[in-house]
């Protein structure tokens, strides 16, 4: 009897142990070797805090880091009610169309974070639309353009987290507000704000960390305006300093590790304040909240499909502004780029995998976590390493990936350049959400399902086959889809990965528009938005059938 138990131990800490050896070469080790390679002059040898005293006593080093603070310090100041207004219509009155409301809040996620930015040219650039409703003198180009293009870019993540926040109200507290004759101001102010406070840093703290750390919109609009992210690239691409690319580096991964350090304790916290016995809330009509919050939400609305409209349009025109007429010629990309479509492939082949390879790996490390019941030190790393991602910026890990695997110690060093370390760079940048995601769905399980299948000496690999995996198959898809609508749209995770022949469609489109080709970056970016949309669109399909009940009951 005891063969079977040592038999699915054994298998247990040996595939934990491929999980922590992948973990550590996908994260741990080129983090520390860009680490070190900041205290190293071009020759590698030890130099201590030079650079560092270099970028602190230099003004114009400096500056990226003060933009990059103060815009991000903007657009979370502006996100923040208006994704707050946004949740507030979506939970806490009786809001018609919610389900498209939700669709239409999305959209900014599905598309890579240039399109805002696309747009915005097209509305307010030099030859914009709408450019006469800029203040004279004004431009898009710089700290407004930025500002504007992410506050579209974060907004659904704001919106989704204090809709979770807000969803989460205990009607049993507003019962007794009621009770008491309170006013709708009053309760508002004394029960629903305290009751979504660490939603409200929860936000902040993503959407502030997501502004710092975005490459795309201040490369395609920040004009001469220095941030830290493009600070990274010029510092790597356009001066091959990559000691000083590492402190950079290092400066941009401080907010991002303080940021996931607050947003983790805001969670914890909100949780602890979450009662078992909570009762849903369910809001009344009242047409004095109901209708400013109905045109608060189709305003927001009206502008991100407004964004991605003007984007489509503009991908048809033929030669903005001089000619309006209507074209397809801007989607033959062979005109426009050495690849043509072959990017597009590129990023479909890349998305695919990290979605193929990402998906099992991801579940199974958060089963062997969960259920494994292995002890020691090795879960514990697992846990960590699994965690730690959420808080590497994409432009960081992928400076590091260049450190590690371009050095001429590293056996791996044949994977630079290819599609496999696009795929390992997307599988370890966008793990943390996966992990958590697979974590909730192992915790809702029974876990008898285990004890049975060992009384009737079932090894636990054919028990997960039969029974975990069937039974989560729901999350096991929202895994996936995850993975493959990030790896499809991610920018600043791949931009100095990739090699002649594997360039993502994402980074075609920086470097269409770097090149003057507005209109077939902005087509890239539809077509993007389009596959990632439809994937989507299948994800949900998949989800009513897999909800209609064939699933073993649990």
């Amino acid at each position: 009897m005891a063969e079977p138990r040592l038999n699915d131990s054994t298998l247990l800490r040996l595939c934990l142990g491929f999980a922590a050896l992948l973990l550590a070469a996908g994260l741990a080790a080129p983090l520390g070797l860009m680490l070190a390679r900041a205290f190293q002059d071009i020759d590698g040898n030890f130099v201590g805090l030079v650079h560092f005293r270099a970028y602190f006593g230099s003004p114009a080093l400096l500056l990226p880091a003060w933009n990059s603070l103060w815009t991000s310090a903007v657009t979370t100041a502006i996100v923040l009610p208006l994704a707050f207004t946004f949740a507030y219509g979506m939970t806490r009155s009786r809001l018609p169309g919610r389900a498209v409301f939700r669709a239409i809040m999305l959209i900014p996620i599905l598309a890579p974070s240039l399109l805002p930015a696309l747009s915005l040219i097209y509305l307010f650039g030099n030859q914009g639309l709408l450019r006469v409703l800029l203040p004279e003198g004004g431009s898009i180009y710089g700290p407004t353009g930025i500002i504007v293009a992410q506050c579209i870019y974060t907004f659904p993540h704001a919106a989704m987290i204090l809709s979770v926040a807000l969803g989460m109200a205990d009607a049993r507290l507003f019962e007794a507000a009621e009770t008491l004759k309170a006013g709708h101001w009053r309760i508002f102010r004394d029960v629903t704000l305290p009751a979504a406070r660490y939603g409200l840093v929860s936000a902040s703290v993503v959407v502030f960390t997501l502004a710092v750390t975005d490459f795309g919109i201040p490369k395609v609009i920040g004009g001469q305006f220095p941030v830290l992210a493009t600070d990274v690239y010029r510092q790597v691409i356009g001066q091959q300093n990559f000691s000083m690319g590492a402190v950079v580096a290092i400066i941009l991964l401080l907010p991002a590790i303080f940021g996931f350090f607050a947003e983790r304790w805001a969670q914890r916290l909100q949780a602890a304040g979450i009662s078992g016995r909570a009762v849903l809330y369910r809001p009344k009509r009242r047409a004095a909240r109901d209708l400013p919050l109905l045109a608060a939400c189709l305003a927001i609305a009206l502008v991100l499909l407004s964004i991605v409209g003007m984007a489509i349009w503009g991908s048809l025109i033929r030669f903005w502004p001089y000619n309006m007429a209507l074209t397809t010629a801007n989607y033959d990309f062979s005109s426009f780029d050495a690849q043509g479509w072959g990017s597009l492939w590129t990023s479909l082949t890349m998305a695919g995998l990290t979605a193929l390879v990402g998906t099992p790996l991801v579940f199974w490390v958060a089963y062997l976590l969960e259920r494994g019941g292995v002890s020691g030190w090795l879960p514990g790393f697992v846990r960590v390493a699994a965690i730690a991602p959420l808080a590497v910026p994409g432009l960081v890990l992928g400076l590091a990936y260049i450190l590690f695997f371009n050095h001429p110690a590293n056996p791996l060093g044949f994977i630079y350049g290819t599609v496999a370390i696009l795929v390992l760079n997307c599988v370890i940048h966008f793990y943390t959400v996966a992990h958590l995601t697979a974590v909730t769905a192992i915790r809702q399980l029974d876990p008898e399902f285990e004890a049975v299948g060992a009384s009737l000496r079932v090894p636990r690999w054919r028990t997960f086959l039969r029974v975990i995996v069937p039974i989560s198959l729901p999350a096991i898809l929202d895994i996936a889809v995850y993975l493959f609508v990030n790896a499809m749209a991610t920018v600043s995770a791949v931009v100095f990965l990739y090699g002649p022949d594997t360039k993502p469609a994402s980074v075609a489109v920086v470097h269409m528009d770097e090149a003057g080709q507005v209109a077939s970056a902005a087509a890239m970016a539809c077509v993007i938005l389009a596959i990632t949309a439809s994937a989507k669109l299948l994800q949900l399909g998949a989800s009513r059938l897999l909800s209609g009940g064939w699933r073993p009951a649990h």
